[in-house]
């Protein structure tokens, strides 16, 4: 059990950072290229783009939906054991979770096909990471009050343990398709190469006590639990032996299971944008529809069976001598015996965390003529359909994710003005299970060949941090050719 602690801190340990896994304001904000890795099927009017290495997409998040860390540490005079009942244990529900997930591009290319321009392909490799896990309420309640006093009778469910978590290197390619002048489609081919995986996600069992007949009380206990994980035994063992080279181990292990070295998996991205009329557009994708297959560095840990025991029953007074070690070492060998617990290296497949995005947006406000006129973009400049002859738009979003509780849903309203072709502002307002005041604000710069992008959610949460359930950061540099660029 001790070296299960251990991998679950490790992995806590990589999970520090994240990124937003809903991108509410990068979605059909398509004068960013990186619009395309959530929807293959936006609308792309640019000639070729090529982010900057490193600094082309970078995202960060983190998000709890129960207690926030201002909550807990904040120095308002409570006792800290009064806050953890009251704030946590009182309030907190077994579907709260706290998640971290992240994002950084190493590099993206796209270029318009010279015999079909039409066509815009993408390709490139991007790491991400997404972790969470569930707020285990009936075993925080035991593990703070106990089984006894107002517990006695109390059955508690073992199934609330349930956490996943995985750092994963992309590589990715994908086909931009304008069929004609109001339809849009897109796909996007992905090889996964995992750096580490674990998950412990299909638990189930009791713990009760009840009033004994033999004894005092008894303590029936009934469990089929798993942890699996995979490459994370190696970055284990490295950081147990404690050598001297042990930076540039896992250095030079995390580089392995970059390129192609870990455990690999496929996966498929589909998009699409489509002009009701020239005012009126509908989108949607589906990311993630993959797997990743874990053989290789496998480590699961088992735990299962079922038990009652009363604990020592004992005689008085004559027995008064006989309460030793050994009574106790024979109930633990008993409870042992009759919950086996036990680690294997059996493959399994995790599957990715699918995400669908969808939209409707009017957009109004004519601006003269086509912003980017002068794009060489085969039919994307031809129509006066073009979306880029209207300066604002308005509209909703909806966002779905599968997590191992459900889907995970958010709705979003959002405006979007245009300033020429050098400036864009896109501002969001968010309802999800994190937040009910998620005000976003997006812009998008265009000096020359150089584009940049800042997005930030929830800023009425920035004046203090540590009192938000959420929060969010993507910002990048891209080079980017509209014409003669």
């Amino acid at each position: 059990m001790k070296a299960i602690l251990k991998i679950s801190f490790i992995a806590l340990f990589f999970g520090v950072n994240g990124f937003a896994q809903n991108k509410e304001l990068l979605y059909d904000f398509y004068e960013i290229p990186q619009s395309l890795l959530v929807n293959p099927g936006v609308k792309t009017s640019q000639k070729w783009h090529a982010g900057i290495p490193v600094i082309s997409g970078v995202s960060v998040q983190g998000a709890t939906s129960g207690v926030t860390v201002n909550n807990l540490f904040a120095n308002d005079g409570i006792d800290f054991t009064t806050k953890v009942q009251e704030r946590l244990l009182d309030v907190m529900k077994d579907k709260d979770d706290f998640s971290s997930t992240s994002q950084i591009e190493g590099f993206t290319v796209g270029f318009r096909g010279k015999n079909r321009p039409d066509d815009y392909y993408s390709f490139g490799m991007y790491g991400e990471m997404d972790i969470i896990s569930y707020w285990p309420k009936d075993l925080a309640i035991l593990a703070f009050e106990g089984n006894g006093g107002n517990n006695i009778g109390r059955t508690f469910d073992l199934g609330d343990l349930n956490l996943r978590g995985e750092m994963v290197n992309v590589f990715h390619f994908g086909i931009n398709r304008k069929v004609n002048s109001v339809l849009t489609l897109g796909a996007r081919a992905k090889i996964y190469s995992s750096i580490f995986q674990f998950q412990s996600i299909n638990n189930s069992g009791s713990f009760a006590t009840t009033q004994g007949a033999n004894n005092m009380y008894e303590s029936s206990i009934s469990a089929d639990m798993q942890l699996q994980t995979a490459g994370i035994r190696r970055f284990y063992d490295i950081v147990e032996e404690d050598t001297g080279t042990t930076r540039k181990d896992v250095t030079n292990l995390f580089t392995e299971r970059v390129l192609l070295g870990g455990n690999l998996g496929l996966g498929l991205d589909f998009g699409f944008s489509y002009q009701l009329n020239p005012q009126t557009t509908i989108t949607g994708s589906l990311l993630d529809l993959g797997f990743i297959s874990n053989s290789k560095d496998v480590w699961n840990y088992t735990f299962s069976g079922s038990t009652t025991t009363d604990g020592i029953s004992v005689f008085l007074p004559e027995d008064i001598n006989n309460v030793d070690n050994d009574l106790w070492q024979e109930l633990i060998d008993e409870i042992d015996q009759a919950l086996p617990h036990g680690e294997n290296e059996s493959s399994y497949i995790s599957w990715r965390p699918v995400k669908v995005y969808g939209s409707v947006r009017y957009d109004f406000g004519e601006g003269g003529s086509s912003l980017f006129e002068n794009c060489g973009c085969a039919i994307n400049a031809e129509s006066g359909s073009n979306r880029d002859y209207y300066r604002n738009g308005v509209g909703g979003q909806l966002f779905m994710m599968k997590r191992p509780r459900g889907v995970q849903a958010a709705l979003t309203a959002f405006y979007q003005r245009r300033f020429g072709k050098a400036f864009s502002l896109k501002t969001t307002y968010t309802i999800d299970k994190y937040s009910y005041t998620n005000i976003g604000l997006g812009a998008n710069f265009q000096m020359g060949p150089v584009n940049f992008y800042v997005l930030a959610d929830n800023l009425l949460s920035y004046s203090n941090i540590a009192d938000s359930h959420y929060a969010s950061l993507q910002f990048g540099f891209n080079i980017i050719s509209w014409n003669n660029n």
